[in-house]
């Protein structure tokens, strides 16, 4: 699932390689840290060139963190992707006057014709899953037993809060609204007027959260409902439903 990464890398052997191995895997991490990344000076990666060493778990867990990596030891095929990723950054900022005058590939034929990314994509590759388990770990949404549907996940939390459009009304300063507080019966007196009116500040502030957790209540409500109310239809059976 790292052929193409790694080819672009230059690693020596892309085709060959195996995350399953252990020996491989260490490796190839090695391979990343000292001939693309470059993170640690030459005298400190001894740790992680120590590959036989039971303690190389450790110094790898270390090395992620140092990294910032979103993922951990555990997440081993994610965690490869991500190195492999910045590692091709890397690369690409090294050689940036060999790399940026490089044409595509026109695989279509017809260089005027537009191509939908999405048609060939296959959702039971590895490569995909691990795309989409690495975007749902970074934007901290919940993982899900269908790869698609937490694509479709993805894409509306992009949409609703990372288009330009989203950002730009969330950095907009919100203007209170002037409220006549002798208009809102507070229902009690505490005997001191300075404390009755910070009682209803308190009791408008309250409401008004109220009814924004209530306007996502119902945000949350339509999202599921357009996730789970997609039935499939058996045309041969004359009905719709699984």
């Amino acid at each position: 699932m790292f052929r193409r990464k790694l080819t672009a890398l230059d690693y020596h052997d892309p085709n060959g390689f195996d995350c399953s191995d252990e020996t491989q895997f260490r490796n190839c991490i090695v391979w990343l840290e000292d001939q693309k990344i470059r993170h640690y000076k030459i005298e400190d990666r001894g740790n992680l060139r120590n590959i036989p060493s039971s303690d190389w778990p450790k110094a790898y867990e270390k090395y992620l963190l140092d990294l910032n990596c979103p993922f951990g030891v555990q997440e081993k095929k994610e965690a490869l992707d991500w190195l492999l990723g910045l590692a091709v950054r890397y690369e690409y900022g090294d050689n940036v006057e060999k790399y940026k005058n490089c044409q595509p590939l026109d695989t279509s034929g017809n260089s005027d014709k537009a191509v939908d990314p999405l048609v060939n994509l296959d959702n039971n590759s590895p490569d995909f899953k691990a795309g989409v388990t690495a975007l749902a770990n970074i934007l901290k949404i919940q993982r899900h037993d269908d790869y698609l549907v937490m694509l479709k996940a993805i894409r509306i939390l992009i949409q609703e809060r990372l288009s330009p459009e989203a950002i730009a009304k969330a950095s907009q300063n919100r203007e209170g609204v002037p409220v006549a507080l002798d208009k809102h019966i507070l229902g009690f007196d505490t005997g001191d007027a300075t404390l009755n009116e910070a009682a209803q500040i308190l009791r408008l502030l309250h409401i008004e959260e109220l009814r924004e957790l209530q306007t996502k209540i119902n945000e949350a409500i339509v999202a599921v409902q357009a996730i789970i109310a997609d039935p499939k239809t058996d045309h041969r059976l004359g009905k719709v439903g699984r």
